[in-house]
């Protein structure tokens, strides 16, 4: 455990017992929300090369006219 970590649960233990329930719940949403965060992160990196392929393509289609406007009525 870090010296932060320690920290902490230091701090929580100084409070009374439904203030700490509180404060754990809050930081499990905030662990769960730090989860997905770095499983967002990670598929972005591993689709960045085929993204940013994508868009070099794009760019070459706009450049040599062969693209053509968005119909947004066909959606």
């Amino acid at each position: 455990m870090t010296k932060a970590a320690e920290t902490v649960l230091k701090m929580l233990e100084s409070l009374p017992g439904e203030v700490q329930d509180r404060v754990v719940e809050h930081l499990r949403e905030l662990i769960e929300d730090l989860r997905d965060e770095t499983k967002w992160d990670e598929l972005f990196e591993r689709q960045k090369a085929g993204l940013v392929k994508a868009a070099r393509k794009a760019r070459q289609e706009v450049g040599a006219g062969k693209a053509e406007d968005m119909d947004y009525t066909k959606l």
